[in-house]
């Protein structure tokens, strides 16, 4: 039953001519499902972690902070992959589209050993400007060390996925991200514990495991690239370096990296004005934003089905059919997030307390949540909208729009109103809502004035 679901998934990839709502959801189920196997993942490692300790918990939760900072940088080489291997596979060019995956590898290769040097030599140094003690210091630094030597494979990982979706294929990234996650909740008792013949390495253990479940998910997916089991084929005679193709990738790449990073920094900030309101003020904030994430999920998958899409149609000389995909992904997640701001609106105190009773943080809390649930509907067509633009190659816009709306708007909008008796806490989320209005219609202008059809990558 489940083979014949993940074959029904894998077996139509000729997007440009199938349903276009048939199109995105082939697509956007299997990449809801890695999200969701993903947030397993990270789950999973705390649970276990967990039991060291607040000292074991509060050392993977810093040095996932700073990994996830690496990863920011590493995903606009993923949307550059992926926009340019629709785009060339769209056109029927199988040979360019190797090439991209060639040189997405290779880029993958150098990246790591020179952020893995980086972070193995740093990481007591970024732990302690993170504000880690003592305790958290000597376990947090195995951990870092650990995954910065195993980074490799999390960057093959995580382009290879890239890769298949780029082509079209989304099912088999959330196979094998299913298996390592499979794995790693084997491993992580056995290695953080000592069970058996398993050698006792507390939090390292967490780090091992992962390192292990996420290198057999690499050798998996570079088995199935390397077998031509998928669009896109890599042989080991291709493998040479191209400055050219390298230097396009990155082209689309660092603009949509710098993107992730402002966003990044903007959540560290935003924090930072919150805090002066108070510890509730921050619980109620932290609440608010894991809920504002789980909504955002569909719509992560639903915008990079919107750009595989969008890259795929402008390859194959169909720019309308691009045009009319992104609106339908629009309209699919607009349906859930008006229903999500109904259900916020409406349940804001109920689900507040499902985290914390604390009658403040619940008070503060409702009152965000009311505010995201405003913002639902700008957040559905901007996010989305901002996706299919970056499908398309057209990274620099987007950029620049996040760079306006949040860091020109937001941020300063958010320490004025603050600061205002009349507004106080409500002015920072009155901010954060006239960004997403700002955002989306930035976003819709742009998408709407069609230059990124044009976009050559």
């Amino acid at each position: 039953m489940i083979k014949k679901l993940f074959d029904k998934f894998k077996q139509e990839r000729d997007l440009t001519s199938i349903s276009i709502s048939k199109a995105i959801w082939l697509l956007a189920i299997p990449m809801i499902i890695s999200n969701l196997l993903q947030a397993t993942y990270n789950l999973v490692n705390m649970v276990w972690v967990g039991r060291l300790g607040p000292d074991a918990l509060a050392a993977v939760a810093m040095s996932g902070n700073i990994l996830m900072v690496v990863m920011f940088l590493m995903m606009g080489v993923a949307i550059g992959t992926t926009a340019m291997i629709a785009r060339f596979l769209g056109a029927k060019q199988t040979a360019e589209a190797n090439n991209v995956a060639v040189q997405s590898l290779i880029l993958g290769f150098i990246a790591s050993i020179v952020l893995g040097v980086i972070g193995y030599y740093f990481s007591p140094w970024l732990l302690k400007v993170l504000g880690a003690g003592p305790d958290v210091l000597n376990l947090g630094i195995g951990y870092m060390r650990i995954t910065f030597v195993g980074i490799l494979v999390m960057f093959y990982m995580f382009f290879i996925a890239a890769i298949l979706q780029g082509a079209g294929d989304a099912a088999t990234p959330m196979i094998i991200l299913g298996v390592s996650v499979l794995i790693n909740a084997g491993l992580d008792p056995l290695l953080i514990f000592g069970i058996g013949i398993f050698p006792k390495m507390g939090v390292n253990g967490a780090a091992l495991a992962t390192v292990i479940a996420e290198a057999i998910g690499s050798l998996i997916a570079l088995e199935i690239l390397l077998k031509g089991r998928s669009r896109v084929r890599v042989t080991l005679k291709n493998v040479k370096v191209d400055w050219n193709m390298m230097g396009r990738i990155l082209k689309i790449g660092i603009p949509a990296s710098t993107q992730m990073v402002l966003r990044g920094l903007m959540g560290l900030v935003l924090v930072a004005i919150v805090a002066r309101f108070g510890t509730q003020a921050i619980a109620a904030y932290g609440v608010g934003m894991r809920l504002s994430m789980l909504a955002m999920m569909p719509g992560f998958a639903l915008g990079a089905a919107a750009a595989t899409l969008v890259g795929q149609n402008l390859g194959a000389g169909k720019p309308e059919r691009a045009v009319t995909s992104a609106w339908v992904a629009v309209g699919y997640y607009l349906i859930f997030m008006l229903f999500l701001a109904a259900l916020f609106w409406f349940c804001a105190p109920q689900l507040m307390m499902g985290f914390n009773n604390d009658v403040e943080v619940v008070r503060i809390g409702s009152e965000f949540l009311r505010f995201i649930a405003v913002g639902n509907a700008f957040t559905a067509v901007g996010l989305i909208l901002g996706r299919a633009i970056a499908g398309s190659g057209d990274t620099l816009p987007t950029m620049m729009f996040t760079l306006v709306s949040l860091w020109l708007v937001q941020i300063p909008l958010a320490v004025f109103l603050a600061r205002l008796p009349a507004f106080g806490l409500s002015g920072v989320w009155l901010a954060v809502l006239i960004a997403q209005v700002i955002l989306m219609l930035l976003n819709a202008m742009y998408f709407q004035w069609g230059g990124w059809k044009w976009k050559k990558v």
